[in-house]
């Protein structure tokens, strides 16, 4: 399997709720409420919304997210983007055009004064 392969597709139309934990990469384009959990990349489309925790290695974002995001890597805000809460990360790529409303820390989650379990989304 390649590096950059999707392991798995959550097609548009789609909705979810739960805890999604995945290894490689996952591309969502439906809708997703709950917690993500991975060490490797996740993908977020145009038309798809996102609430809740993301932990992952790194995160592509086209479409909306509300809630708390934990990048270990890298976050890219494409220019449909559009993300209200928080977000912690070493790396962040901003586009013309995306949206971000919201509180940023720029470190890695071992550098920052808050642990992760402090580190929570405000309403």
């Amino acid at each position: 399997m390649a590096k950059d392969e999707i392991n798995a597709f959550l097609g548009a139309g789609t909705s979810y709720e739960g805890k999604l934990q995945f290894q490689g990469s996952v591309r969502i384009d439906g809708n997703f409420l709950g917690r993500i959990d991975s060490e490797g990349t996740l993908i977020v489309g145009q038309d798809a919304k996102i609430d809740g925790e993301v932990n992952v290695g790194s995160l592509i974002l086209s479409g909306f997210l509300k809630g708390q995001v934990i990048a270990d890597n890298k976050v890219i805000l494409n220019k449909t983007a559009n993300m209200t809460g928080t977000m912690r990360t070493p790396s962040l790529v901003i586009e013309e055009g995306a949206v971000l409303d919201g509180e940023v820390i720029m470190s890695k989650r071992n550098e920052a004064n808050l642990p992760a379990e402090e580190f929570v989304a405000q309403p």
